[in-house]
């Protein structure tokens, strides 16, 4: 992924010293099983660790072997060689190179995880305060674009915490299934190695064992991590495209951020667009669509081949380097969010209180009206003060077929606004756990 959307600490985990790295740390591990086996003499296994553990891998000089073995893990092996000295002939007994690579994997993915989870966390912390802030800040709701009935800006922030939090325990059954050890030799049985290597590697790298592999750890569990990561970013997605109809100049109920010296347009001085949020929506994109390739992994041939690989090599990174940046960017715009109530007021009344009509056709079936009848006469007046931009209750009031049902103060009864707000309290202790 380009730096314009990476951030250093998920960019690590994928970088080639780091990959070089865990590499070193399985083979160096797995040696230390087979010398407690007897396979290796303890001496050869001390002597690695001594004199590569602190190295710094030449990724330059693995790469010139690479043009030549045109094989990274022979490369590797040939460089850590030269590091370490006859000893290395130790390394890698009776291992094949998807033990060292998708061990590796699981172990970057399992760590981009962790980074990911933080992420929702501070995500989740800044919904929450500003659901708080705006707990009973009145607005309309809508449904198709169109104007609704009343909710609270707080209930459209708790509704988003819900989903992340959703979106958190995803990440973590995710990590759990991704992050399984595989060094069971090259087609998966064993024959050169004792699974007790499997298990001490797995321990040590924070893994767990690989119940049955084949030559690859099976590509079910990659495909639903990036699944993971797909329905993530579609969450990230949704709350972005909300903000950005809140900011259409036509509703202004809220607004990024806009900075001290930030431009809007090289053409129109006056703009302040949303580009935050629509960044976000490509980005959500981009990550989804990484998606698809994993699922197309898991139908490997027999054992294995390597058509995964490729995917693996830019997915791995550029989804999770992809989505790490999104959320961390979500969070700092819900963080300093723009949001302006008295609009939310404005929009609110805009309809002259139509967003009581059903409250309304609900109290005319209760004086003895059928529905139909009953959303008959609210329709009617409904659309009079759509048309004409009249008072909903003023024409409820003139109705004498309404006024039949319910007087005057009965009308004026059910455009009490605090009516759409009584259970708020209980939705909110549904999501934070508190009232």
């Amino acid at each position: 992924m380009i730096p314009r959307y990476s951030r250093p600490e998920m960019v690590a985990i994928w970088e080639p010293q780091a990959r070089f790295r865990i590499w070193f740390e399985i083979e160096a591990h797995a040696t230390d099983r087979l010398a407690e086996l007897g396979v290796v003499p303890k001496e050869a296994a001390a002597t690695i660790w001594a004199k590569a553990k602190d190295a710094t891998f030449d990724v330059a000089r693995i790469d010139e072997i690479e043009r030549v073995t045109k094989h990274d893990v022979i490369a590797f092996l040939t460089h850590l060689a030269e590091i370490v000295g006859p000893e290395a002939r130790f390394v890698h007994q009776g291992m094949t190179s998807s033990d060292v690579l998708d061990t590796t994997l699981a172990v970057q993915l399992s760590r981009a995880a962790d980074i990911l989870i933080a992420d929702v966390d501070a995500l989740l912390a800044a919904l929450k305060r500003r659901a708080m802030e705006h707990k009973y800040t009145p607005t309309i709701g809508r449904s198709h674009g169109i104007h609704a009935e009343p909710v609270t800006f707080g209930l459209k922030l708790a509704q988003a915490h819900a989903e992340f939090a959703r979106c958190r325990q995803r990440l973590v059954s995710a990590r759990a299934e991704i992050a399984t050890c595989a060094i069971s030799g090259a087609v998966g049985t064993f024959a050169n190695i004792d699974p007790s290597v499997e298990a001490h590697v797995a321990a040590k790298m924070g893994l767990a064992v690989e119940p049955v592999s084949t030559q690859v750890i099976p590509r079910d569990r990659h495909a639903m991590f990036f699944a993971t990561l797909g329905v993530v970013a579609s969450c990230v997605e949704r709350l972005a495209t909300e903000i950005r109809h809140l900011q259409r100049t036509e509703v202004y109920e809220a607004e990024e951020y806009f900075s001290p010296g930030q431009k809007g347009s090289s053409a129109m001085p006056h703009k302040r667009n949303p580009v935050l949020t629509e960044n976000l929506t490509g980005l959500a994109r981009l990550v989804r669509g990484m998606a698809l390739p994993a699922m197309e992994n898991v139908a490997l041939w027999h054992e294995r081949d390597i058509s995964h690989s490729s995917v693996e090599r830019m997915i791995g990174p550029d989804a999770t380097i992809t989505l790490d940046f999104a959320l961390a960017r979500l969070t700092g715009v819900i963080d300093k969010l723009l949001i302006y109530p008295a609009n939310m007021r404005k929009n609110l009344d805009r309809l002259g209180g139509l967003h009581n009509s059903q409250r309304v056709l609900l109290a005319l079936t209760q004086a003895g009206a059928s529905r139909e009848e009953s959303y008959s006469l609210v329709q009617r007046n409904a659309m009079r003060t759509w048309e004409h931009g009249e008072d909903f209750l003023t024409n409820l009031k003139a109705d004498n077929e309404v006024g039949a049902r319910l007087s005057a103060a009965e009308l004026e009864a059910m455009f009490d606004e605090g009516y759409h707000f009584k259970h708020v309290d209980t939705i909110f202790a549904r999501v934070f756990g508190e009232g």
